[in-house]
């Protein structure tokens, strides 16, 4: 396998202020596809004068993360998808170390994934440990980075596009365990993750977040282990988001009390099944 082999992909939504320092990290790979998020014709426009090379998709709708994903996977023709989001930058001999896992293991993956400052990987049970040293299997992996094996992916029906924002990455994994696939994590392989700066939108990403992460929260946890549990697990933060939505509201901070309005209302929606539908406002 050489670097032909593999494309990178990556979902931008207002996305100008830290893709041009992301696609300026990728040395090796020379495929690269971006699947907008934002229908942003103005950030198409300078990213593919600079990169003229670059497959750039505008979509009309907001897709989410996972949906986005999924049709990178089915668009692009090479054999590995290095998923990246727009807020990383890859460090020196990041790729070749990727690379030479992807020929250590010969195809016996379905995820490798570089490693950033902050723990981007785990394990399901919390009595597992690991000293995170060298290449070791693990869990699962965040989705900021990581790369994807195709046709092993395929086989359980890549993310699950219920999901807009949040635990699409670790649902994903969680599918891959229980059908005996291995999820590696590279020390030797090393990312910048800048954390929450993907997008511009200042506030209304926060907003955002808010929503999905709890609406995330729920679903996933009712996707295995049902309803009942899911709703015990998360009505003490629902309770707790409730108490400070009221004491924000009397203290006149608006900022966080718009934020854990957003918290209750993600919950609120999960509980009563109700699809992911909230869209960030441009």
């Amino acid at each position: 396998m050489n670097y032909n082999d593999i494309t990178v992909g990556i979902v931008t939504f207002k996305s100008e202020k830290v893709i041009f320092q992301c696609l300026k990290s990728i040395k090796k790979i020379k495929k690269i596809i971006i699947f907008d998020n934002s229908n942003d014709i103005k950030l198409k426009n300078k990213v593919t004068k600079i990169y003229p090379k670059i497959k750039f998709i505008l979509s009309k709708k907001n897709l989410g993360y996972g949906k986005a994903n999924n049709k990178i996977i089915n668009f692009s023709k090479s054999k590995y998808l290095f998923i990246l989001t727009p807020d990383t930058i890859l460090k020196k001999n990041c790729e070749f170390e990727l690379l030479k896992s992807i020929n250590l293991k010969k195809s016996n993956f379905s995820i490798i994934a570089p490693i950033a400052k902050e723990n981007n990987f785990g394990f399901f049970d919390k009595n597992r440990n690991i000293n995170g040293k060298g290449f070791f299997e693990v869990d699962y992996v965040k989705g900021f980075a990581m790369v994807i094996n195709k046709k092993k992916i395929k086989k359980i029906g890549l993310f699950d596009e219920n999901i807009f924002l949040y635990l699409e990455e670790i649902d994903l994994c969680k599918r891959l365990l229980s059908n005996n696939q291995k999820i590696y994590a590279n020390n030797y392989a090393k990312i910048t993750h800048l954390g929450a700066k993907s997008s511009n939108l200042g506030f209304e990403y926060e907003k955002c977040r808010s929503w999905h992460w709890m609406w995330s929260k729920f679903y996933y946890n009712k996707k295995y282990k049902g309803y009942i549990f899911s709703f015990v697990k998360t009505f003490p933060t629902f309770t707790f988001s409730f108490l400070k939505y009221f004491f924000y509201k009397l203290s006149g901070n608006q900022k966080k009390k718009e934020i854990y309005k957003m918290r209750l209302s993600g919950l609120l929606n999960s509980y009563l099944l109700r699809k992911s539908f909230y869209r960030p406002q441009i």
